[in-house]
């Protein structure tokens, strides 16, 4: 496959420059990078290198999101029930927000956060660092049968969660459409994808996958016609289109894929294969495979580096990410020391990045401090 063409390079360097422009930074870009048990590792992608320390979040971060200003990094907190917000700035956290057993994904759209949970109800209103969160008893019903996930929708004007949203079980990724009208969610405990309307919460459709296929990982295409989903069971994605959910197609991988993205034009799409330790490349309208990157182990989410020249992978059982370049596939460096990494974003937000490229649809971010 050849390189992405120098006018689709020009393109990304000039977003990235008016992104930093218009929000009156000039700081480098940075990743973050969520350690279960290390708290948020940050890279200066300029140089390559891990800053000094980690940020503190709550207890076991793994989903990650940014504010669409770049000020406010938000982490799920498996161990804690919660969400962290952290003062990019001030590199330190200054709110939880009380969130339910399990969060896992945080996808940050305009002055919303919708982060998942599993299952049960959240605790009282939002408090500061160490406030107590729900009691971790929740999980079943009486009958022993598991209870559906959940979706809470956290207002960033004021830092509480406006509402909640039923999902199915075991909730995984999530994306949006285009116009950011509608959420799909991916369900790998009941085999389903569920599509519901941004505004209101209220469930369009639920779309059966294969039974026992695990759908994890979801992302749209560029131009909006076609959704990818990763079955990781199943060892494979499909490609469902954005008008009716077809499936269009049913693409072979390796073992047990997870995150994936197309690239900025959609001429190509990657995907994580974990248990297999590779990164794979495929054509992203035949969808022939291209190439496979050998990484680490446990790689399970990864994104483009602002400017699309690398691929940063975070692989959580070689305590590390890893970068590699996004042309020739041939691995740059690692970053080491970073325990049991899960999720990295960036900002400016690159393709890939776990909480998604997407514009605002809810109204612009606020100003406001938390």
């Amino acid at each position: 496959m050849p390189a992405p063409s120098p006018s689709v390079r020009a393109a990304a360097l000039l977003a990235l420059a008016s992104t930093l422009a218009a929000t009156g930074q000039a700081r480098a870009a940075q990743a973050y990078v969520s350690s279960e048990s290390g708290g948020i590792a940050v890279i200066d992608l300029e140089r390559m290198e891990r800053l000094p320390g980690p940020v503190i979040a709550g207890k076991g971060p793994r989903g990650l999101g940014l504010t669409e200003d770049g000020k406010y990094l938000l982490t799920a907190n498996k161990e804690s029930g919660d969400l962290s917000v952290i003062d990019v700035a001030a590199g330190k956290e200054i709110r939880r927000v009380p969130i339910g057993q399990n969060p896992e994904f945080v996808r940050v759209a305009g002055d919303q956060a919708f982060v998942t949970y599993e299952p049960g109800e959240r605790a009282g209103p939002p408090g500061k660092p160490g406030a107590p969160t729900r009691p971790r008893d929740a999980g079943k019903t009486d009958d022993d049968k598991p209870l559906p996930a959940e979706i809470a929708v956290v207002d960033l004007r004021t830092w509480r969660v406006a509402r909640t949203i039923r999902s199915g079980l075991e909730t995984e990724g999530i994306d949006f459409s285009r116009d950011a009208r509608l959420m799909l969610v991916t369900n790998e405990g009941d085999d389903t994808v569920t599509v519901y309307e941004t505004a209101s919460g209220r469930q369009l459709q639920r779309l059966p996958m294969p039974a026992g296929s695990r759908p994890r990982g979801i992302r749209a295409s560029p131009d909006g016609s076609r959704y990818v989903v990763t079955l990781e069971s199943a060892n494979a994605f499909v490609v469902l289109t954005a008008d009716d959910y077809r499936v269009l197609r049913t693409v072979p991988t390796r073992t047990g894929p997870y995150g994936i993205t197309f690239d900025r034009s959609g001429a190509r799409v990657f995907v994580a294969a974990a248990r297999a330790d590779t990164l794979q490349v495929f054509d992203g309208q035949s969808y022939a495979p291209l190439a496979d990157i050998a990484v680490g182990k446990r790689c399970w989410h990864f994104s483009f580096t602002p400017d699309d020249a690398r691929l940063l992978v975070a692989c959580g059982r070689s305590n590390a990410v890893q970068v590699f370049d996004a042309r020739t596939y041939q691995p740059v460096q690692q970053i080491d020391g970073l325990p049991l990494a899960w999720g990295i974003v960036t900002y400016p937000k690159s393709i890939g990045t776990i909480d998604g490229s997407l514009k605002p649809c809810c109204g612009a971010a606020t100003d406001a401090p938390p």
